[in-house]
């Protein structure tokens, strides 16, 4: 069922919807300075997601202080971007999850649908059990559930911690909500997604 989801473009459009929503109230609120913020959207190449989807997906929404002087950089959480990751943010946290327990049949047809290598995808799981695991963020925003989410089953745990909610698509929307602020840097490089530098950054160009 999780499956049928990474193919869906509905879901897709789903997510940005709720990307624009999160992007409207950033600009609502303004610069940090006061300024206003213009759009400063910049390209990106995601892959994963369905064939069907338009260019409006390979835009991360961002914003430009308007303030000479200023110019700093507002970049709102995304339901779809995993910091830098190159692929869909619901592919980097559902292929780990599909691959658990491997059958050679399983991991090659996941393989096939998103391009993925099987080295890639048991990356990716390190990457939660390991550099995700170990973060200041998952430290912090893990005590906000009433059970412990194991760090070395991640991101397969947080499907138990989201169990509440009965409807698979559902059920990952909360799971990205929830680790939106990943989408604002890296982990385990040199932007700490709890720190303000994740969201304000001097604009260098700006994307209408």
């Amino acid at each position: 069922m999780y499956q049928t989801l990474l193919g869906d473009s509905s879901f897709f459009s789903l997510l940005l919807r709720c990307d624009e929503d999160l992007a409207a109230q950033a600009r609502a609120a303004g610069c940090a300075c006061g300024g206003v913020l213009h759009s400063a959207r910049f390209p990106r190449k995601p892959r994963g997601g369905p064939a069907d989807l338009g260019q409006e997906h390979a835009k991360r929404l961002s914003f430009c202080c308007a303030l000479e002087g200023c110019r700093q950089r507002v970049t709102p959480p995304s339901l779809r971007f995993l910091g830098r990751k190159v692929f869909f943010g619901v592919v980097v946290l559902l292929g780990p999850i599909l691959m658990e327990g491997p059958t050679p049949g399983r991991v090659r047809r996941l393989q096939d649908r998103f391009s993925v290598s099987e080295r890639t995808l048991r990356r990716w799981r390190r990457w939660w059990r390991e550099s995700v695991a170990r973060s200041r963020f998952f430290a912090a925003a893990r005590g906000g559930f009433a059970r412990p989410v194991a760090g070395d089953a991640l991101p397969g745990s947080l499907l138990t911690a989201f169990v509440t909610i009965a409807e698979p698509g559902e059920r990952v929307l909360a799971m990205l909500r929830w680790l939106g602020p990943l989408s604002l840097g890296s982990v385990d490089g040199e932007h700490d997604p709890c720190g303000p530098s994740a969201t304000r950054r001097r604009c260098v160009s700006t994307v209408p």
